[in-house]
């Protein structure tokens, strides 16, 4: 079976976008989530956002 690796890219509700999609597929997973730290640039905990 192949295998997709996708790359999700969301100005909001990233991480509940990541979940709704790992939910369509059986077997899916999330392997890492990329958070901000004290320094930022966003919020400390929030989910990093891709630049570009």
């Amino acid at each position: 079976m192949q295998k997709i690796t996708p790359f999700l890219g969301f100005d909001h509700q990233t991480e509940e976008a990541a979940n709704f999609y790992a939910a369509i597929f059986r077997n899916a997973r999330i392997d890492s989530i990329a958070r901000y730290g004290e320094a930022g640039p966003g919020p400390a905990g929030s989910v990093m956002k891709r630049k570009g």
